[in-house]
């Protein structure tokens, strides 16, 4: 089933945030129906760095030819601000389309942008981001398009809608209005645009946003949940208590309950289908 068909389903679309090939792979084989591709993830684990614009086109494209090569589950990635003008838009949605995203979102914050839950974000004029999506959906073949606006943090909560009146105007398939800040604020949003085009909701742990569940957030409206940055989080918090572990005892043999041993992960990535298949050409 493609991302599009899944679209019209009347359930919630839940999508774990990845990062590279093997956490696409580890959620795929939970089941997860789209993963989603974290700008911030990225800048997280391939630069050790905040998400404050550092991360480039070729990084992303980088990585997400990676992670379709491995899982077949249909990917949303965050292309953030395009990586430029419209020009540079166009180049970004043709070659993560090629790259094999299902769905490509895009960004009106100004460059260099930001985490959408850190403070000090600023936003395009509507017209040059209109500009931005209808040079994205000239460039796509097939791929959907999702327009993301940070408006609500800097312009207020109804600029940040009718932004997004405008950018769903430009014929994109789904909107993002990041950082809504309670529960009103989202039924709003949702009362709004719910009944006409997929409505994302951005869970980050800790952030702007009131983290709910899956179900809480499709009973308001929402069709696509996404928790981008709570897998690298998740990690960070196993690698630091394996880290300290190690460095104190000398061994692994304290948290080899907390880990898969060798032939556990040649498993999970397929090591002995692998070399099985090696066999058909010897």
């Amino acid at each position: 089933m493609t991302l599009q068909q899944r679209l019209l389903e009347p359930r919630a679309l839940l999508a774990p945030g990845v990062y590279d090939a093997l956490s696409a792979l580890l959620a795929e084989q939970a089941g997860f129906e789209a993963l989603y591709l974290s700008g911030a993830s990225i800048a997280y684990t391939r630069l050790g760095r905040s998400d404050v614009g550092l991360t480039t086109y070729s990084e992303v494209e980088d990585t997400l030819a990676r992670i379709t090569e491995r899982v077949r589950t249909p990917v949303i990635v965050d292309a953030d601000t395009g990586f430029g003008n419209a020009l540079n838009v166009q180049r970004t949605v043709r070659g993560l389309e090629r790259a094999g995203a299902a769905m490509i979102q895009l960004e009106d914050q100004t460059f260099p942008k930001r985490c959408g839950h850190l403070d000090g974000k600023s936003v395009l004029p509507v017209a040059e981001m209109q500009g931005k999506l209808r040079a994205a959906l000239d460039a796509r073949a097939s791929t959907l398009i999702l327009a993301r606006t940070d408006a609500v943090a800097v312009e207020g909560l109804d600029a940040a809608l009718d932004r997004a009146e405008a950018y769903l105007g430009c014929g994109v398939d789904a909107l993002f209005i990041e950082a809504l800040r309670t529960p009103a604020q989202m039924d709003m949003a949702c009362r709004r645009f719910a009944p006409r085009v997929p409505l994302l909701a951005n869970m980050v742990e800790g952030g702007k946003t009131p983290v709910q569940s899956v179900d809480e957030l499709a009973a308001r409206g929402f069709r696509i949940v996404i928790f981008p940055g709570g897998t690298a989080r998740a990690v960070a918090h196993a690698l630091a208590g394996y880290f300290a572990s190690l460095h104190e005892h000398g061994s692994t043999a304290p948290w080899r309950d907390r880990m898969l041993d060798f032939d556990a992960l040649n498993r999970v990535i397929g090591t002995p289908e692998l070399l099985e298949r090696a066999k058909r050409y010897e």
